[in-house]
């Protein structure tokens, strides 16, 4: 359906862009991906990537990359534990999960997104990625776009795909729709060389992930590869809190205090958090697209992942619906499955518009519940009965 002729450009070198690539050269489809960061060696922020049987999975699956994932993946990393203020344990499922279970419908093993990154570059046609790649704005050209960049010649393509993440200069070509605030901050750090800066977390953590609550506050630590340990504090705040407080500003007592200040009550254990992480801490106000929101299809652009439905991160779905917005949407553009290249992006967008809703309302509610003033006891019914 797309000529063996055409270009394809995504802006964006994410789990969903690459991915997206890998399917479509696949497919004999020639496609460059067009990257901010300055090489491959750029290092990727963020928590471990927790990927699911239909999604992420499915789509590394198709991408015929499944047995080195299985060769890179952190066994034991999805292990839980619910733990309340004082840090004490009130669900584990560190004795009775086991560390690798590929057939059971619900196994969702993490991986760092460092590791994932190098898998995908790794089945790439040599130079697909075009590193260095700052896009700065784009307009049609004959049946294409004209996409320009920093420092960089501008590039034509006949069909552009965004997968340049929540704050997206691809997406107001589609749409002028903004996401909401939805009330919570999350305030991200991380802990090199754990075992020996943060003992105490580092043994509670137990290699897997630690989610502890307390009068409408949470904290969320999870285990990296290298011997990292990376957290979030997560609150409700103004959506200025950003702004409005000191937290940017790299001063050890600073952040000590507001802890303290911010949960109060809580075991002095969890301060090891934030007398050994890298410093300063990045605030994460959480966003979310509106969930009916529609546009009209264009015949040569669309978008995937976050620039498409930033949604929050309290269900785990973000990189995994990227991924199967990857694998979807590399189907509609097969030479078989569509005549007309319009028609196959607006069957895209529809579909991946309305399962992308239905999962973000799932993280709104769980967001709601996790930040209540039961959340710990509801977490803990829920992980129970699993």
């Amino acid at each position: 359906m797309l000529p063996e002729n055409k270009t394809v450009a995504i802006v964006g070198g994410g789990p969903g862009g690459l991915t997206l690539a890998r399917l479509l050269q696949q497919k004999k489809i020639h496609v460059q991906v067009y990257e901010r960061d300055a090489d491959q060696h750029a290092r990727v922020q963020g928590s471990p990537l927790d990927l699911h049987q239909d999604s992420g999975l499915a789509a590394l699956k198709e991408a015929g990359l499944m047995e080195e994932f299985k060769k890179s993946f952190m066994p034991g990393a999805d292990r839980e534990k619910i733990m309340n203020e004082k840090a004490e344990v009130l669900f584990s499922d560190h004795h009775s999960k086991e560390e690798e279970n590929f057939s059971h419908e619900h196994f969702r093993p993490e991986i760092d997104r460092g590791v994932l990154r190098k898998i995908l570059l790794a089945s790439l046609e040599p130079d697909t990625v075009v590193w260095n790649s700052h896009f700065l704005s784009m307009e049609s050209q004959e049946t294409g776009w004209l996409l320009h960049f920093k420092n960089r010649p501008p590039v034509y393509a006949d069909l552009v795909i965004g997968a340049d993440g929540a704050n997206s200069k691809i997406r107001p070509h589609l749409t002028d729709i903004r996401p909401f605030y939805t009330g919570i901050t999350m305030l991200e750090g991380n802990i090199p060389d754990a075992a020996q800066s943060a003992p105490q977390i580092s043994e509670l953590l137990g290699g897997g992930k630690i989610m502890a609550f307390g009068d409408n506050r949470n904290i969320l630590i999870g285990q990296k590869g290298n011997g990292e340990i990376g957290f979030y504090a997560s609150f409700r705040a103004p959506e200025d809190w950003k702004t409005a407080t000191g937290m940017t500003h790299p001063d050890p007592a600073h952040v000590l205090e507001w802890f303290r200040t911010a949960y109060p009550g809580w075991s002095s254990i969890w301060e090891e958090l934030f007398t050994s992480a890298d410093l300063p801490l990045i605030p994460r106000p959480v966003y979310c697209m509106p969930l009916d929101q529609h546009w009209e299809a264009q015949p040569n652009l669309t978008m995937l992942g976050d620039a498409a439905h930033l949604m929050p991160p309290f269900a785990g779905e973000g990189v995994n619906m990227a991924m199967l917005d990857a694998l979807e949407l590399s189907r509609v553009l097969l030479p078989d499955d569509h005549t007309d290249l319009h028609r196959a992006i607006r069957c895209y967008e529809e579909s991946m518009r309305k399962r992308a809703s239905v999962i973000a309302a799932e993280s709104l509610e769980n967001g709601e519940k996790m930040h209540a003033g039961n959340a710990l006891q509801t977490m803990v019914q829920m992980f129970s009965s699993f």
